[in-house]
C-alpha cells in the first residue's frame, strides 16, 4: 500500500468523481482549512448536526439506539456540552476506488481545543457522505464550526484490488444521504 498525493487525489476526484463537491487546493482564508493537501483532503463539516443529550435516560445501545437521544440542530455554528459529542456529516460526498482505503484523523485546530473526530476507514468501494463523530472532551462548551474543515482524509492505494469490497458485502451504510444513527 502506499499513501497517494495531492496530484492522484485531483486526478481522481476529477476523472472518476472520487470527492464531489472536491475544492483543488487548500482554502485558509478566515476559516478553518479544507481542501487537497500533500497528502490528503480536509473535509468539511455540514451545518446539519445531532447533539447528543441524557435528557431521556436510557442507555446507549448500539444494537438499539434511541434515536431520543439526540438532539437535531442545523446552523453555522454547533456547540458541543461539555464532556459530551455530536453527530454530523460531511459536505462531500465520497466514492472509494475498490483498491483504496482510507482513514480519518482530526484536525489539529480542534485536537488542541480537546474536540476529537473519530471516523471509521472508508472501505474500498464504499461511497456516500461520512457520518462524523465530535467529541468534546473538555469540561465546557465547545463550538464547532459549519461548512469548514473538521478532519483530514489520508488514502491508501493498493498494488491489487481487494477480492470483496464493501459494495459486494452490500454494506448497511452503502450511499448514506444523511446523519446515519447505529445500524445492525
Amino acid at each position: 500500500m502506499t499513501v497517494k498525493c495531492d496530484r492522484w487525489i485531483q486526478r481522481m476526484s476529477r476523472e472518476h468523481g472520487m470527492i464531489e463537491p472536491f475544492e483543488d487546493r487548500q482554502v485558509r482564508d478566515g476559516v478553518i482549512s479544507y481542501g487537497v493537501s500533500s497528502y490528503g483532503y480536509d473535509l468539511r463539516v455540514a451545518d446539519e448536526f445531532r447533539i447528543f443529550t441524557n435528557v431521556n435516560s436510557t442507555i446507549v445501545d448500539p444494537k438499539n439506539f434511541d434515536s431520543r437521544n439526540f438532539v437535531e440542530f442545523r446552523g453555522p455554528i454547533c456547540i458541543i456540552p461539555p464532556n459530551s459529542f455530536a453527530l454530523a456529516r460531511s459536505v462531500e460526498y465520497f466514492r472509494i476506488p475498490r483498491n483504496v482505503l482510507t482513514i480519518c484523523v482530526g484536525k489539529s485546530t480542534y485536537a488542541r481545543c480537546g474536540i476529537i473526530v473519530n471516523v471509521t476507514p472508508f472501505e474500498p468501494e464504499w461511497e456516500g457522505f461520512v457520518t462524523l463523530e465530535i467529541s468534546n472532551t473538555t469540561p465546557l462548551p465547545a463550538r464547532i464550526y459549519g461548512n469548514e474543515g473538521l478532519c483530514q482524509v489520508i488514502f491508501f492505494e493498493s498494488d491489487e484490488p481487494c477480492e470483496i469490497s464493501y459494495k459486494d458485502k452490500k454494506g448497511k451504510y452503502q450511499s448514506q444521504q444523511g446523519i446515519v444513527l447505529p445500524r445492525i
